[in-house]
């Protein structure tokens, strides 16, 4: 008898999912205490981490810098962040407004934004219609870049019109037809950790330009209120969200809003976080690329690790030193 032969399915994913994601990196200029963090955390992960100072816009490290810089990917659930500030700007919603999803289910902000409710956020761009995702997505900082003198920095893709075969509820609830960076995500997340701020993210690449650091704002967002509302939502996501992972101690929360879906041939896993010790703020994002064991969830635990490490090495304990820039 013959023995079995068990045919195997070729892999849908030509990217791995496991990689030397610091290969051709430049540490010159990079706070080495938080890229330590960040390469541990990461790992065997073929990805990218991206750490900010939110009140300044300096980069402290990128793990995988080519990937950060130059990789513009879907932004899978991370949109949301979006859709929120949108939605919220527009009187569209507030934090207790309950929006239908399915029949006799209704659920409200925070809950959507913990779970990363697809059907919440797809009516939410419904109503917001494409002129106005369009809007608040460039004047977030998407399709353009969000880099001061970055070398090679893509601006990341936003279509002029809406794509014909793409609903505007699959732009705000999945990120179709939208391209972003890991540094993109990070501006903007680091707008919402301080409130309003978005300033251009510089990468000091040596001494001097560290010692010379000034902040340089791109613009102030009208955001405040709205950032009020929403943050229950991501604090909700590390609490019993989607990004359980990335919890370690309720006293340091972090903030945060996970990101799952496939772009070309290549499963996606975002997280775009901050946190909040003792009166500092972090933003660290996730990316990690690979086959069908990469999520959201999982880059959640990556950064997770990296507020961790640094909180027991007493980093949020160390003063600041990036120069505070002029507020209006």
């Amino acid at each position: 008898m013959r023995p079995l032969r068990v045919r195997r399915s070729p892999s849908p994913w030509d990217v791995p999912t496991y990689a030397d994601s610091t290969l051709g990196d430049v540490l010159d200029g990079e706070d080495l205490l938080v890229r330590r963090a960040a390469v541990d955390a990461l790992g065997p992960f073929n990805g990218s981490v991206v750490v900010v100072d939110p009140t300044s816009g300096r980069v402290l490290s990128i793990v995988n810098q080519r990937l950060a810089m130059t990789g513009a990917y879907q932004p899978c659930s991370t949109i949301k962040l979006v859709a929120t500030l949108g939605a919220l700007s527009e009187g569209l919603l507030d934090k207790d407004t309950r929006v239908r999803i399915a029949r006799g289910v209704a659920m409200d902000l925070t809950t959507a934004i913990a779970r990363s409710n697809n059907p919440y956020f797809a009516n939410l761009g419904e109503k917001l219609g494409f002129d106005k995702v369009s809007y608040y997505g460039r004047l977030y900082g998407l399709g353009e870049k969000s880099g001061y003198d970055i070398g090679g920095e893509s601006p990341g893709i936003f279509p002029e019109k809406k794509p014909r075969e793409v609903p505007v509820g699959m732009m705000t609830s999945f990120g179709e037809a939208i391209g972003i960076t890991p540094l993109q995500l990070a501006a903007l997340v680091s707008a919402i950790a301080n409130d309003g701020t978005l300033y251009f993210l510089q990468y000091p690449r040596n001494e001097a330009e560290i010692e010379h650091f000034v902040p340089r704002v791109k613009r102030f967002l009208d955001i405040r209120e709205a950032v009020q509302r929403m943050r229950p939502g991501m604090l909700g996501a590390t609490d019993f969200g989607t990004a359980r992972r990335a919890s370690y101690d309720p006293s340091e929360p972090i903030f945060g809003k996970t990101g799952t879906c496939s772009d070309a041939r290549t499963h996606l896993g975002w997280f775009g976080s901050f946190n909040e010790v003792g009166g500092r703020k972090l933003v660290v994002v996730v990316l990690l690329t690979g086959g069908s064991g990469v999520n959201g969830p999982v880059a959640s635990g990556v950064a997770g690790q990296v507020y961790k490490t640094l909180s027991q090495q007493h980093y949020f304990t160390r003063p600041a030193t990036a120069s505070a820039v002029d507020q209006p």
